[in-house]
């Protein structure tokens, strides 16, 4: 059984068998429950973790930062008890050319990197604020950036111990921060004489780190395989610090590395406190970063304090898991209480069930005892179903054998029905021929006479005009040239007019029209209607667009198909009240399976559009809603294109304009419809 299947068949029994709902209805309170206490303890854990982790690292730092400050009021007062030691006022007061020869050589004694006396003279090597408070008799001590000179003003050896590669980036950093501390010695008439300057070189010194680290992070306050670990930063570099270049293996130590760019915008640009999640050279930290200030307030290094991220994390995730555990143990003993507690119940159930879809087969089962006591309410709600049963078979017997006379007569009425409306339905049948044949008849035999006279009035007067311009041309000689595009146009429409007019005589002689068919592009015959119309509707407001993306050719009368398409857009000019937007659209027919049949022409004005009382009436012969109307263009335009095997249809809706489409086969399939319907008269 693949493990579709499995589940298929799980997600069945729980839609259709009562024990599984069940045991699924009464575990969903339990899971939903728990999985709320879960979501709340994990919340809170998180919560209140990460907040205690974040408050621990930040009196970590607190720590450290009071670690320097005690640092450098040991420094000071150092150099404080140099300058009060018998020989310092030995040779202040004997010897004071021997002086500075003789405090340089106190560094080693002192536990500091340097120690220097100036002359009252050399005052103005110090920045201004220093010069104030060491003229105010006041000591200070402050962190300093030296370059390689000025640490070695200093002592010659500081600017070799303050060199520090840096990693990844092939160069060595030359710069040092110094913690430094300034002592004034004044004489007996209370004038500066002496300045004594001393202090500790903060590069390279892993001494100083690993004692702050100790006093930090002290034995068994982190987490089993955490480390703790401090760092001091000149700008963004590492220039000493316990943080290992392997935190699996904690080899080496990451100095001459960067900090991350979030810490280094946050704490040197802003000058803020850092404390959050910090990546540290190769793993996550739980960090807590501030800046090391000047004598002048600016921010040139960092103090660092942290701890490895995982190892809390570990712990968190193992609690989580054993909680996960532990509620899954929960929800197995629950529904195995609830399966186990239930069962009595489900199997009568069971068997109702069975008893059910064995009646709903055909198989007449009954429940019968279900080792219940008597007043139980399943053992009752048998009993009851059974009786029912008894009396559903009984109703049913008497059903059929009352449906089988209601069969016996309802077949003898509907064959006499069936006959009766045969015959109704062959007499309305003949009826309506017999109404359309006379309809037709009437409509046909008046437009016949009426095309008649109108063909042989409109050929004389064109007689006429193909008579005056052959005399023109003739008249004009060599002059004809300049007028030929013009007398071009004039007979090509005089042919139309001809062509027309022996259409209308041979509508009314044979019931239908006949001319010539060719193969015919149809977007060039539509773009010759648009010419037309437009040069008949350049006095009107009415815009006429065009959208020409048939491709197929079809089987056409030209002229005919010309007088369709004149006709169809000048009525759609009419119905705008000569004012609008008129829209001719071209595009291949083609049937539901991608078949092409032929070409479409959709004719759409924006005008007032056709009543649904009216539009079934709109291609009768001689039918017209306007004054001025003949009503035959429609019925004519009609006949031109079902001569063909074509078709005309129309959607209109009232107020908003109408659309007229021209359906025309790819093959014309000459119809003689017309033709039958006179003889048949």
């Amino acid at each position: 059984m693949s493990v579709r299947q499995f589940f298929s068949m799980w997600i069945r029994r729980f839609r259709t068998m009562v024990r599984y709902r069940l045991l699924l209805l009464t575990s969903v309170p339990i899971i939903m429950t728990l999985l709320v206490l879960i979501a709340l303890t994990m919340y809170w854990t998180v919560r209140y973790t990460w907040q205690s982790a974040l408050m621990n690292v930040r009196a970590d730092l607190a720590v450290a930062h009071h670690s320097m400050v005690l640092l450098q009021q040991e420094q000071r007062m150092r150099l404080i008890a140099l300058t009060r030691s018998y020989d310092f006022q030995y040779f202040l007061r004997e010897h004071p050319e021997q002086l500075t020869y003789w405090a340089r050589e106190q560094f080693q004694k002192n536990e500091l990197d340097f120690v220097k006396v100036h002359p009252a003279s050399a005052i103005g090597e110090f920045s201004k604020s220093s010069r104030q408070q060491l003229l105010a008799g006041k000591e200070q001590t402050f962190f300093e950036v030296l370059d390689a000179d000025a640490l070695s003003a200093l002592h010659p050896d500081l600017p070799a111990k303050a060199q520090i590669p840096l990693l990844q980036e092939n160069t060595v950093m030359t710069k040092g921060l110094v913690s430094r501390s300034l002592i004034p010695v004044f004489d007996a008439r209370q004038q500066l004489k002496w300045i004594v300057d001393g202090g500790i070189l903060l590069n390279n010194s892993t001494q100083l780190v690993d004692q702050m680290r100790d006093l930090v992070y002290a034995a068994n306050t982190l987490p089993e395989g955490s480390i703790g670990t401090v760092t001091l930063f000149l700008g963004d570099i590492r220039v000493s610090t316990n943080v290992p270049l392997d935190s699996l293996e904690r080899n080496g130590r990451a100095v001459g590395t960067r900090v991350s760019q979030d810490v280094h915008d946050a704490v040197l640009k802003k000058g803020e406190t850092w404390v959050d999640r910090a990546f540290v050279y190769d793993d996550w930290y739980i960090s807590a970063y501030e800046p090391l200030r000047d004598h002048q307030g600016h921010a040139i290094g960092m103090l660092y304090t942290g701890y490895l991220e995982w190892p809390m994390m570990r712990i968190y995730l193992t609690n989580i898991v054993e909680l996960g555990i532990g509620i899954l143990i929960i929800l197995l003993i629950s529904g195995v209480i609830v399966y186990r507690g239930a069962r009595d119940l489900f199997r009568p159930i069971e068997r109702m069930h069975k008893v059910v879809i064995a009646n709903k087969l055909g198989l007449d089962k009954r429940i019968g005892s279900l080792n219940l006591t008597p007043q139980h309410e399943l053992q009752i709600l048998g009993q009851q179903f059974d009786t029912m049963l008894d009396q559903l078979r009984q109703r049913n017997e008497a059903i059929r054998r009352a449906s089988l006379e209601l069969e016996d007569k309802v077949r003898e009425r509907t064959q006499s029905l069936q006959e009766k409306t045969k015959e109704l339905e062959q007499h309305i049948h003949l009826l309506n021929q017999a109404r359309s044949r006379l309809v037709s008849s009437e409509k046909l035999a008046a437009l016949g006479e009426l095309t008649a006279g109108i063909a042989h009035e409109i050929n004389n007067p064109t007689a006429v005009i193909l008579g005056n311009v052959e005399l023109l041309q003739y008249e004009l000689g060599d002059d004809v040239n300049r007028v030929e595009e013009e007398l071009t146009a004039i007979h090509e429409q005089i042919d139309r007019i001809r062509n027309i007019t022996r259409s209308l005589l041979q509508y009314s002689r044979q019931g239908g029209v006949q001319d010539e068919v060719t193969w015919q592009h149809l977007n060039p015959i539509v773009e010759e209607s648009l010419t037309l119309v437009r040069s008949g509707t350049n006095k009107m407001a009415v815009r006429i667009d065009s959208q020409l993306d048939a491709h197929c050719c079809v089987e056409v009368n030209r002229h005919q198909l010309l007088q369709v398409l004149v006709n169809l857009q000048m009525n759609g000019v009419h119905a705008m009240d000569d004012e609008g937007q008129l829209l001719v659209k071209t595009e291949d027919w083609v049937n539901e399976h991608g078949e092409t049949l032929g070409a479409v022409v959709h004719i759409t004005d924006h005008g007032c559009g056709i009543s649904p009382d009216v539009l079934p009436r709109i291609f009768d012969p001689f039918f017209t809603t306007r004054r001025s109307g003949t009503g035959l263009g429609l019925s004519v335009s009609q006949g031109i294109i079902s001569g063909i095997g074509g078709e005309i249809s129309v959607v209109s809706v009232p107020g908003e304009g109408s659309t007229f489409s021209v359906y025309l086969p790819e093959k014309a399939i000459c119809s003689n419809r017309t033709l039958l319907a006179l003889e048949n008269l």
